[in-house]
């Protein structure tokens, strides 16, 4: 080998080593101080920037200590569900700035700007950026942009007309009358009453009717597919708070194993589920009454299984996993509260009793029967408003953009933090730590001093397109436990709500239940 070859390849490796090196430099150390400097600029304060890690220390820190103990029998929850939130706002003001690794989070917590966000009429702005090891999840509506999300959205938007809601109550009261025979069981075993855990009945309960209105199944059929689905999620948990590593998930690890395993047999249940169900349409034998079979029948498959118009058999496979997940987590969440926060100011809960019994008596509440109901409506509304089970919603700028007076540069990630903007005082009163349902009694517009303050689902073209469902699902059960029983809170219930995807009880919600 000659002196000059020799010299060439020597050159081309310092040259691909400084390459390398110049790229890393840039992605955890220039181009986050170049943010963190455009950001301070305009007048954002906020936790100065750590290589790499970010914020996660303190993050982590202050989680596990607010976790680690129950709070008072109140609902000034904020300090112990997002404790390192409250931290920021309180120290650098509303519209301030955190470090999730590498990448700045700025928090919005103004109504108007938040609006602004949410229209995000330029398109500049989407959900964050996901890593593999977290769309192994779904990759269905809650996660697509731009085209894809509105064709999605406007196949899957017929399952959720009011008139295809009316029809589902009747199965929402199936699932409900389930329950509700099955905890007067224990009271005959238990004599007047008895101690149950409703949270993980709540949760048997919303997976029971999700099954059923949406797939035209129950929960036993889709008992391993949720068993599946929570193992999994808790995997992805996991992962989400470590750093992220390029292609760590493809070593042959035992989670990474374990994740893949199950994302192919998750796939592989829904996939027959779906081979059956549109078996069954082709054939006459099912009517066109669920979201799966609606889903079905939109995607007008061709030969070659390809949807032309509609949806391919892989994306209506993942929209059912969407669905597994989240079509029960919403209500089980705001059902669970809702029951606990009733045991908790009994006067309320008598209240509610009283209109369900004068609206519909002992019958099945119908459609019209819902509709009828204030004291109803109002009770979940403050509870949505003190529980909300999304904490906060999760944005990103893919390009400069601008909100109000503020300059978003591209790669900013947002923080819209619903928890924090429900309890803040400026918007609702001094009492905005208070149970008072009677705030809704003229609507939701009118219920704080700024109706963009309320957004539970969400806001604006991507608002929670299970909206309704979910509180017509959520009526439909209260009413029916209140018409069979009432309750308090036990002994042994501690007062511990934390998040894991959704806001719930972290050691149970125990409660005595007497038969009416």
């Amino acid at each position: 080998m000659s002196d000059l070859v020799l010299y060439s390849i020597v050159l081309s490796l310092i040259f691909l080593g400084l390459y390398g090196a110049g790229k890393i430099f840039y992605s955890i150390w220039w181009k986050p101080k170049w943010l963190e400097r455009r950001l301070r600029q305009q007048g954002i304060t906020g936790t100065p920037y750590k290589l790499f890690i970010g914020d996660m220390k303190p993050f982590i820190k202050m989680i596990t200590e607010a976790w680690s103990k129950p709070i008072n029998l109140n609902h000034q929850i904020i300090p112990r569900v997002d404790p390192f939130t409250l931290y920021v706002v309180q120290k650098y003001g509303k519209i301030s700035m955190f470090w999730n690794g590498k990448t700045p989070r700025l928090i919005i917590s103004d109504p108007e700007l938040m609006k602004e966000v949410l229209s995000n009429k330029l398109g500049h702005i989407q959900k964050p950026p996901l890593t593999p090891l977290i769309l192994i999840l779904a990759k269905g509506l809650t996660v697509l942009e731009g085209e894809k999300w509105a064709k999605h959205r406007k196949l899957i938007n017929p399952a959720f007309h009011l008139e295809k809601l009316k029809g589902m109550i009747p199965v929402f009261a199936i699932s409900c009358n389930k329950m509700i025979q099955e905890w007067k069981k224990m009271i005959n075993n238990h004599q007047e009453t008895f101690e149950v855990d409703v949270w993980p009945e709540i949760q048997k309960l919303a997976k029971d009717i999700i099954s059923r209105a949406a797939f035209g199944s129950n929960y036993e059929e889709g008992k391993q597919i949720f068993e599946l689905q929570h193992e999994l999620m808790m995997l992805t948990i996991e992962a989400m708070r470590s750093l992220y590593i390029p292609g760590f998930r493809f070593l042959p690890t035992k989670k990474n194993q374990r994740r893949k395993k199950l994302n192919i047999e998750i796939t592989s249940l829904l996939r027959n589920m779906v081979e059956r169900k549109n078996n069954t349409i082709r054939t006459g034998q099912s009517k066109v009454d669920d979201l799966l079979s609606l889903l079905l029948h939109s995607s007008e498959q061709s030969e070659s299984g390809i949807g032309s118009n509609g949806l391919t058999i892989e994306e209506v496979i993942e929209e059912c996993k969407v669905f597994y997940l989240a079509g029960q987590e919403t209500t089980s969440s705001l059902l669970t509260w809702t029951l606990i926060v009733l045991a908790m100011h009994q006067d309320w809960q008598e209240k509610a009793r009283e209109e369900v019994l004068h609206v519909c008596g002992k019958k099945q509440p119908d459609f019209e029967d819902l509709n009828h109901f204030k004291n109803i409506n109002m009770i979940l509304n403050e509870v949505l408003r003190l529980y909300p089970p999304a904490i906060a919603l999760y944005q990103h700028a893919r390009e400069e953009t601008k909100i109000g007076d503020i300059t978003i540069p591209a790669g900013v990630d947002i923080t819209l933090p619903t928890l924090l903007i429900h309890h803040d005082p400026e918007f609702w009163g001094n009492d905005a730590d208070e149970f008072r349902p009677e705030r809704f009694s003229a609507g939701i517009a009118k219920a704080s001093k700024d109706q963009l303050a309320f957004f539970p689902f969400g806001w604006g073209p991507r608002t929670c397109i299970g909206q309704n469902f979910s509180m017509l699902e959520a009526k439909t059960a209260l009413a029916m436990i209140l018409q069979h029983f009432s309750f308090e809170l036990s002994p042994s219930y501690c007062h511990s709500p934390y998040t894991v995807m959704i806001l719930q009880p972290q050691h149970g919600a125990q409660l005595i239940i007497r038969q009416i």
